[in-house]
């Protein structure tokens, strides 16, 4: 397999020659079709003596006027897409060198309510969520979002193999992207969805078939006037029959009209989008059930969504005038186009959710994915139920530079505390966030950054991060105490991986001390596992009453008048802290 930036360069090159070869083709076309309207307008007016030769050179031009008109659409489609997978490996390529600041933060998915998403930058700038997130529709970005808060430890193993497969299809990964982006939503999935279950259709069954045979009249009608049969004026009265028929249902026609104007976009480019899952072959069992769920007896979900997205383009050329009134008045077109939408949403408009969930669900698993592609490094964790929570070798955090992050290793078994104390600046809180990231990776199913990782699944839950409120009128210490009732109900249902940062910071250090002790000793007596970090050391002396409580740190050392972090996780109480030393160095004091 290639190196993901090696690709990413490679292909850039070979879709930007694509688009320029494109970008020719179009060019051509325009030219052709200015050509085929000029000579037609110049035969037209050769021939306009001679009415039924006119109308020959008239139809001969619009005919290839409008297959030229097709070619040119199929063409600057294909340069849209192209241009799309430009831009893909862009990104990519861009992303890889650290700079991805300007994605997507995901802040509305934040939460102070939730077990973590408040305190392990799963969010916001320079987030987990905005260096993995690749989504393209608000609904696979919700179902991406959704993946990391859901907290489940159930079917992980199910989710890796989706995931691996897919980090191992990267051309298709990056071709839905490419035709996902293309997408111009302007109206919400849920209102589609809505809309099409509480449809209420106006045509009568006559409508089935009276259209074609209005046609086949006019058709007769225009014979019998082209040959000279009948009076041309006949015509003309039969146009004004048509467009009578037509009018009797034209509000609500309108009314249709307008709700489908909203959404044919959208159903045109999910068509595209199913039509993908539908020809890929999967082999791992979650993408084959959310491939047998877009399959149906007769017809494929694409080619279902297509028929839906022809009807729509064609009711939207009411839009042009000369369509509308001879369309209508000849063909009935308004009436043939809304009965042909009207029993497609009677026939399928329930299954449409489960379609579009599909198609987010691939929006969303195409970003876990790429991340596994990008971090070939990376490894996913040895599923198993047994008494170690975590043994990982060479653990770091996913988003700081491998050059320069220091791993550790970790060993935690279940119902085992540990207190981390550390000076300032060495390392505590990005430990407890790799560790929680962990946790959260890999039951999401990713690949999580160490060398090898055995993980016996739990769900993660955290104070690290509180703040008071004015609006709820309540203080930091209230909104602390508040969290961390939070975290002792919830340990009451069923077991979690507590992660704390210097609780209690709300009171003074007295109190706090005899607080944070009784509070740690109440989470091991409910068999709790977990990690705290602290500068109370006094809280260490734990480890001498209760066997399930490890005393680890990180160290600072003053050589030379500078301060030297080593980031390296040991066995024991650190004894050097360095508060006193940056306030005198910084000439604070």
């Amino acid at each position: 397999m290639d190196n993901p930036l090696t690709y990413y360069k490679k292909h850039l090159e070979t879709y930007k020659a694509k688009s320029k070869q494109l970008y020719k083709r179009i060019t051509t076309l325009s030219l052709l079709r200015v050509i085929v309207f000029l000579t037609t307008g110049f035969g037209v007016y050769l021939s306009f003596g001679f009415w039924q030769i006119a109308v020959l050179i008239l139809l001969l031009g619009i005919g290839l006027f409008v297959f030229l008109l097709s070619k040119y659409t199929d063409v600057k489609a294909q340069r849209n897409f192209n241009n799309a997978l430009v831009k893909i490996n862009e990104e990519e390529i861009k992303i890889a060198s650290g700079d991805f600041f300007d994605r997507n933060e995901g802040l509305q998915f934040q939460s102070p309510n939730h077990f973590y998403s408040l305190d392990i930058d799963l969010f916001g700038r320079g987030s987990f969520f905005q260096f993995i997130n690749r989504t393209t529709i608000n609904e696979g970005t919700q179902k991406l979002a959704d993946a990391l808060l859901v907290n489940a430890t159930n079917n992980i193993v199910l989710r890796q193999d989706a995931i691996k497969e897919l980090s191992s299809k990267p051309k298709w990964r990056q071709q839905y992207w490419a035709t996902s982006s293309l997408v111009e939503v302007e109206t919400p999935a849920k209102d589609i969805i809505n809309w099409l279950q509480h449809y209420k259709p106006f045509l009568p069954k006559i409508m089935r078939w009276f259209p074609l045979v209005f046609t086949l009249l006019s058709m007769a009608l225009f014979a019998l006037t082209f040959f000279k049969l009948i009076d041309m004026v006949f015509m003309g009265y039969w146009l004004l029959i048509g467009l009578g028929i037509t009018g009797i249902y034209l509000k609500k026609t309108n009314i249709l009209s307008l709700n489908s104007d909203r959404v044919k976009d959208t159903f045109r480019q999910y068509a595209l989008l199913l039509k993908r899952i539908e020809n890929e072959n999967f082999s791992s069992e979650l993408l084959q059930e959310k491939q047998r769920k877009i399959q149906s007896d007769t017809k494929k979900a694409s080619s279902i969504f297509n028929e839906l997205s022809k009807s729509l383009d064609a009711l939207d050329n009411r839009n042009n005038l000369i369509s509308a009134i001879f369309g209508n008045g000849l063909f009935l077109t308004d009436l043939k186009n809304s009965y042909h939408i009207e029993q497609w949403i009677k026939n399928h408009g329930d299954k449409v959710s489960d379609w579009f969930e599909v198609v987010s669900f691939f929006d969303a698993y195409n970003s876990l994915g790429g991340f596994a592609y990008n971090h070939p490094e990376f490894v996913f964790p040895e599923i198993n139920r047994s008494q170690t929570v975590i043994k990982a070798e060479g653990l770091g955090h996913p988003l700081l530079n491998k050059n320069k992050r220091v791993d550790s290793n970790l060993t935690i078994e279940n119902e085992q505390f540990f207190i981390v104390t550390g000076a300032n600046m060495a390392g505590k809180s990005t430990f407890l966030r790799t560790v929680s990231l962990h946790i959260v990776m890999a039951n999401v199913g990713l690949p999580v950054c160490a060398k090898s990782s055995r993980y016996s699944p739990v769900k993660l839950i955290t104070s690290m991060r509180t703040s008071d409120s004015l609006t709820d009128d309540s203080s930091y210490f209230f909104s602390e105490l508040t969290r961390l009732k939070y975290i002792v109900d919830a340990i009451k249902n069923e077991p979690y991986f507590i992660v704390l940062d210097e609780i209690l910071k709300g009171t003074n250090s007295t109190d706090k001390a005899i607080g944070s002790k009784k509070f740690v000793e109440k989470l091991v007596a409910s068999n709790a596992t977990g990690i705290i970090a602290t500068h109370d050391l006094s809280l260490c002396d734990i480890e001498k009453e209760l066997d399930d409580v490890k005393n680890y740190y990180f160290d600072a050392k003053i050589i030379n008048d500078e301060l030297h972090f080593d980031y390296t996780l040991k066995q024991g109480i650190c004894q050097n802290m360095n508060a006193s030393f940056l306030l005198k160095k910084m000439e604070i004091v």
